[in-house]
């Protein structure tokens, strides 16, 4: 669906009939989590259930549901986009309006660290949990791992995160284990993108659970892009690059994913504010684009 979108239909739904949200799951048709091309292109659309509203200097730009919903249905539309990352509110919007229909769907599973509190990095399980997904026929779930050394808090972060990854491993669903090191700057919480600290990461969460049969990892593109091949030998599970929020430098992104979606253990790409809220307003472009770097060298 990439039109107006109903309000008054899907408000009607969700309060006169509720079960009409497990019955569309019910029904919805699946996909393999893999596709023909081999690779996985995910929007995301999980940053407001962290209080994370901001796009550039608009402070609120992801507040508006309903233009968010219109961005995620265009975007979902497009040729070669797979699915979306999102917690269950959106999702099942996106259910009632029929736009995950052969998509693969990633329910959010921490999201209890709020954007700026200062108990940010005691992220709890507070979104989707693994029944949940199983249960609505999802296909995999993401979770955030935020570690600071500094931090007394952050061995029951992994702990949780651990148990978490073990109860997906159970059920034979993927996980997406998004994982960085993190100091604060000025009471602020900063991850740290250089090579060594993305290594680190990727490292701890490899380790994580009794088992990594269905772990996945996403990973951001470190703040030297040539780090990157040496950053990736760290694991052999797959992996996918997270996107940012968009900027100034939008075409030095979409470079730094094309030479790093080159790497053998990197499948595919999730991005999000990058591709929902870009600078020009083309959202159809901006995906299209980033389809476009999935695709191997010489093929169109």
């Amino acid at each position: 669906m990439t039109g107006p979108i109903p309000l008054g239909e899907l408000v009607a739904l969700r309060t006169r009939h509720p079960e009409a949200i497990a019955e569309a799951a019910a029904r919805r048709v699946r996909r393999p989590l893999i596709g023909d091309s081999g690779r996985l292109m995910i929007v995301a659309a999980d940053h407001p259930a962290r209080g994370a509203l901001a796009v550039g200097d608009r402070s609120l730009a992801m507040a508006n549901r309903l233009d968010l919903l219109e961005r995620l249905c265009l975007a979902l539309s497009r040729p070669g986009v797979d699915g979306v990352l999102a917690t269950a509110d959106i999702l099942e919007d996106l259910l009632l309006l029929g736009a995950l229909e052969g998509k693969v769907v990633m329910g959010s599973m921490n999201r209890g660290g709020l954007a700026g509190a200062a108990f940010e990095l005691d992220d709890r399980f507070t979104g989707h949990r693994a029944q949940d997904l199983a249960r609505l026929g999802f296909d995999a779930g993401k979770l955030l791992l935020r570690i600071d050394y500094e931090d007394p808090g952050s061995p029951a972060t992994l702990h949780s995160t651990a148990r978490a990854i073990d109860e997906m491993a159970a059920l034979r669903l993927p996980v997406f284990v998004e994982p960085f090191i993190c100091h604060r700057v000025d009471g602020r919480l900063r991850n740290d993108l250089t090579a060594d600290a993305v290594t680190r990461s990727l490292a701890i969460a490899s380790g994580l659970a009794g088992t990594s049969a269905y772990t996945w990892l996403k990973v951001p593109v470190t703040a030297d892009p040539d780090d990157m091949a040496r950053v990736m030998e760290t694991s052999t599970l797959p992996a996918v690059l997270l996107g940012g929020a968009p900027g100034a430098a939008q075409e030095d992104m979409y470079e730094r994913w094309r030479l790093a979606l080159r790497l053998p253990t990197v499948q595919g790409l999730v991005a999000g504010r990058t591709l929902l809220y870009p600078l020009d307003g083309d959202v159809a472009g901006a995906v299209d684009t980033a389809v476009g770097l999935l695709r191997p060298p010489g093929r169109h």
